[in-house]
């Protein structure tokens, strides 16, 4: 199966979350803050939205963080999406 986003939908998944802080203090998995960074599975076509035209800005591959509460869990498969529209995505992680 495959997910494909319609409109200006992104589908994510996210990135694994750290399990040490930076001081070294393992965190047991309910402490672990869900991780709001996530790489692009699929994007939709964008177009008209909302009466406004939406040019998709993120392509699949790129690593992205988005806001904490947005979009919609997903399970497919045994794996794990987000899909979110893309006004929550607020930055592109480039290495």
């Amino acid at each position: 199966m495959k997910l494909i986003p319609l409109g200006d939908r992104v589908v994510l998944q996210q990135l694994d979350a750290e399990e040490t802080t930076k001081s070294g203090i393992v965190l047991p998995g309910q402490a672990q803050e869900k991780p709001q960074q996530a790489e692009v599975i699929a994007v939709g076509p964008g177009g008209m939205v909302d009466g406004k035209e939406v040019k998709m800005e993120v392509k699949v591959g790129d690593k992205v963080i988005y806001s904490k509460y947005a979009g919609t869990d997903v399970k497919l498969e045994d794996q794990e999406y987000v899909v979110v529209r893309q006004n929550d995505i607020v930055a592109v992680v480039e290495e």
